[in-house]
């Protein structure tokens, strides 16, 4: 199971942001998620993401402003599952915990631990967690330009039909694309979806196999 355990950065001293960030999550991505997301205590918040690919994906969304530290723990959860993500527990939900704290320290701003990483059976959680912090390097030096261009094609627009609505060339937009690394986050992604079903599979036998 994967658990996503976000704490809002410097709290204290910005608006509460937990609030907008669940009720987007909720309303976006409920289907997606095995419970409501949820505040834990206080600007923190606490995500239950089906799938591998969902929660890459909601990391890259929180990771995105600075706003968040984000950890992420992949283990078992104690079932069945109550009715509250607030109320779950179990070891996918403590390696949540030492992540998100490990986040907090850390230059992304994110952090993964898998339960039973001390054990030698599948990929291990640093590898992965690695692996994810590449990318989000590569996302913190995407230009506004860079993000203005990922959103469109996010929305299934061609690179060329992105070009149009940005007022530029076709050749300006495939230079764009290239500077904010659009094509290398495509692909990496898919990687890493593949990696994160495999570390869940390792950490939680119970876990199922249908593809992130």
């Amino acid at each position: 199971m994967f658990v996503i355990t976000a704490d809002q950065v410097d709290s204290r001293n910005q608006p509460d942001r937990a609030a907008s960030v669940l009720n987007r999550l909720n309303g976006e991505k409920g289907p997606e998620l095995l419970l409501p997301a949820d505040r834990t205590a206080g600007d923190e918040i606490q995500i239950l993401p089906a799938t591998a690919s969902g929660t890459l994906a909601i990391v890259l969304e929180l990771t995105r402003e600075d706003a968040w530290s984000v950890g992420v723990g992949i283990g078992p959860a104690r079932l069945p599952l109550p009715r509250a993500t607030r109320e779950a527990t179990g070891e996918a939900f403590f390696a949540a915990r030492d992540a998100v704290t490990r986040a907090k320290k850390s230059q992304t701003r994110f952090a993964l631990s898998r339960a039973g990483e001390d054990s030698d059976e599948g990929i291990r959680g640093d590898d992965v967690e690695a692996l994810i912090s590449l990318l989000l390097v590569l996302r913190e030096r995407r230009t506004d330009g860079g993000w203005e261009l990922y959103d469109l094609l996010n929305t299934g627009l061609t690179q060329s039909e992105s070009a149009d609505k940005l007022g530029i060339t076709a050749g300006a937009a495939s230079l764009r694309a290239r500077a904010a690394g659009i094509r290398v986050e495509r692909a990496s992604s898919e990687a890493l979806v593949r990696l994160l079903d495999t570390v869940d599979r390792s950490a939680d036998p119970a876990s199922t196999d249908s593809p992130g």
